[in-house]
């Protein structure tokens, strides 16, 4: 049910296990901005290293187990150190990304291969470390070629029916009145739609979104690039 009810983060998370399975064994792998290092395992046959500036303070997100802590545009590693790098869900909590995206090309090996997921669009989160709403395939075009990358695939996380389906579901939950004695009247809203928003409606989304022909309005991309 994931796959209709929490599309967002299930298509992600197979998206990067793919990318992961993927890798011959050994190559030396870096997750950047790693935080809880939630994809740790699926490198369990590569040389797997974490970064993170690690000043979030949230008990949403403790933090896993890095080796390299400071500022992902400025990470303390050789040239050339890794094969492979991670980074997924940061771009918006950096003030620059287009200079991680400098520092990656300088710590991939020739040939090395960079993954980056992000949105398009989000709410605030991880308050106050967050800079942007989202990266269109045009940022990513512009300056993964500046940085001396070859884009290999630009891939929608979803179209606008899923992306109408995933914010559906989170209208009941931003339901909450201001004034206490709209409560009674708002919790009788709730009531009544929560089949039609919890349910229905993602359902028929995550249905209708074959059919979006320019999936221009997603939650985000996926996105891979070879350093030259």
């Amino acid at each position: 049910m994931d796959a209709i009810f929490n599309f967002n983060d299930y298509e992600r998370d197979r998206f990067i296990k793919e990318v992961a399975a993927s890798l011959p064994t050994g190559l030396k792998v870096l997750d950047a901005g790693a935080g809880t290092c939630k994809y740790k395992s699926l490198f369990s046959h590569c040389e797997y290293k974490a970064q993170d500036f690690a000043k979030y303070t949230g008990k949403e997100h403790p933090y896993g187990e890095l080796d390299y802590v400071g500022d992902i545009a400025n990470i303390d590693a050789p040239d050339c150190s890794f094969d492979f790098i991670l980074c997924t869900e940061v771009f918006e909590h950096i003030p620059r990304p287009d200079l991680a995206v400098n520092e990656f090309s300088r710590l991939l090996k020739t040939g090395g291969e960079l993954v980056i997921t992000a949105p398009l669009g989000s709410g605030i989160h991880m308050a106050p470390y967050h800079f942007y709403g989202g990266f269109s395939p045009y940022w990513y075009q512009h300056f993964l070629k500046d940085a001396g990358f070859k884009v290999d695939s630009i891939q929608p996380n979803g179209g606008f029916f899923k992306l109408y389906g995933q914010e559906s579901r989170r209208f009941l939950g931003l339901l909450t009145p201001k004034n206490k004695f709209l409560k009674v009247p708002f919790f009788l809203i709730k009531m009544i739609f929560s089949v039609w928003f919890r349910l229905i409606v993602p359902l028929a989304c995550h249905f209708l979104d074959k059919f979006d022909p320019n999936p221009i309005f997603t939650v985000g991309y996926f996105v891979r690039a070879t350093k030259l």
